[in-house]
């Protein structure tokens, strides 16, 4: 029996059908992965310009979204936002001659609401012995979890309105983060 590639095919100048080894497909991965790494870098950069281009004279001024839409970046938001991310720390040279805004005064309270990709209240004071829950309002799952290694928040990722509780022990300042949305940042201070 003859094979497919005998005969006609080599007088035609056709070479003989051969398996594809490794060093063959290895540069065309590499070449298939660098493109790849190309088309990403490309689209971050446009992203980027495209977030940077705002009016010297709107600069710090609040993302305003128009009636009916949401703010981009931001899931299930519309209205109104600052221009920073909440646990985004932007340089003094970034902000248009107006000083860095005062941190929000620490809020009293048992309970913390996470909606709209935020903590809310982002800072809370309670006593030594307080049960705090937080519970999850948004669409995504978040979490609850001690910025500190060995910090006494680790929730598992909570679904919309599953609560995560904590009492605290001890005094102290405990900062915490979403695990998942790690821009989501807040503090629970703990007092006698």
């Amino acid at each position: 029996m003859h094979s497919r590639t005998s005969g006609s095919e080599h007088s035609l100048g056709n070479p003989p059908l051969r398996s594809v080894s490794a060093r063959t497909v290895d540069p065309l991965i590499r070449r298939l992965r660098v493109g790849a790494v190309a088309a990403a870098l490309v689209g971050s950069l446009g992203l980027l310009s495209a977030c940077g281009g705002a009016d010297a004279d709107k600069a710090g001024a609040p993302l305003e979204a128009s009636p009916g839409s949401s703010l981009p970046g931001l899931p299930g938001a519309s209205g109104t936002a600052s221009a920073s991310m909440p646990g985004m720390d932007m340089p003094s040279s970034a902000a248009s001659g107006a000083g860095d805004a005062p941190a929000p005064a620490p809020v009293s309270g048992t309970a913390v609401a996470i909606k709209n990709f935020a903590f809310s209240p982002a800072s809370l004071t309670v006593k030594v012995g307080t049960k705090v829950t937080w519970t999850n309002q948004d669409s995504d799952a978040h979490t609850v979890t001690s910025d500190a290694s060995g910090g006494p928040l680790n929730s598992p990722a909570m679904n919309t309105g599953d609560p995560f509780s904590h009492t605290f022990t001890k005094p102290g300042t405990y900062k915490y983060l979403c695990t998942i949305h790690p821009f989501m940042t807040a503090t629970v201070t703990v007092t006698q």
